[in-house]
């Protein structure tokens, strides 16, 4: 089951209500929280698509299960628009060739439905918020490769990191928004 951060039951209500009440909703919501919208309307797919690129948030993947939809929506936030600062980096196209290092690991610090859509095939999901006290399972040995949607957020796990002590770590950039390579998912989708 995919995590929320809040629920909407928006089942039985046709356009443009579930949008209505997602915008008020989101409004509520903190920064960077996933909203979990239930629709039995189909063109709520392409109506919460469209309404969340147009004011910034991100569209994260929807599931069908029997008549309902579910549809996740991240809340854009500050750290989508932090400037990056962490100076070690690789870029999309060279990851891979650096995964190849047996001592490589790869995290993902986006939000678990994020994940759960689509991410590479391998990468650990450890959201930012839960980085702190999970970092501890990790060996400071480890070439450790930090991703998120743009590189904002994998920037300041990166800087997390490296004050806990962790000195091999490198911010993937620009991350999943321009990520064309293999990805996996954990909710019986396609692969993209």
């Amino acid at each position: 089951m995919i995590q929320s951060d809040n629920v909407l039951d928006a089942k039985g209500l046709a356009c443009p209500m579930p949008i209505v009440r997602t915008r008020k909703m989101m409004k509520e919501m903190d920064d960077g929280q996933v909203l979990e919208v239930q629709s039995t309307d189909s063109g709520t797919t392409a109506d919460l698509q469209a309404w969340a690129e147009s004011v910034g948030h991100q569209y994260v993947g929807n599931v069908k299960e029997a008549d309902v939809w579910r549809h996740f929506v991240r809340k854009a936030g500050q750290e989508d628009q932090s400037q990056k600062e962490y100076p070690v980096t690789v870029d999309n196209n060279e990851l891979l060739d650096q995964l190849q290092h047996p001592d490589a690991v790869l995290l993902d610090v986006r939000e678990e439905a994020e994940y759960a859509f689509a991410h590479i095939p391998g990468a650990l999901s450890i959201p930012l918020g839960q980085l702190d006290e999970r970092m501890s399972y990790f060996s400071k040995d480890k070439k450790l490769f930090v991703v998120c949607r743009t590189g904002n957020r994998s920037d300041m796990a990166c800087q997390k990191l490296v004050a806990k002590g962790f000195e091999n770590v490198t911010n993937v950039i620009p991350g999943m928004s321009k990520w064309d390579g293999k990805t996996e998912n954990t909710v019986g989708g396609i692969n993209k």
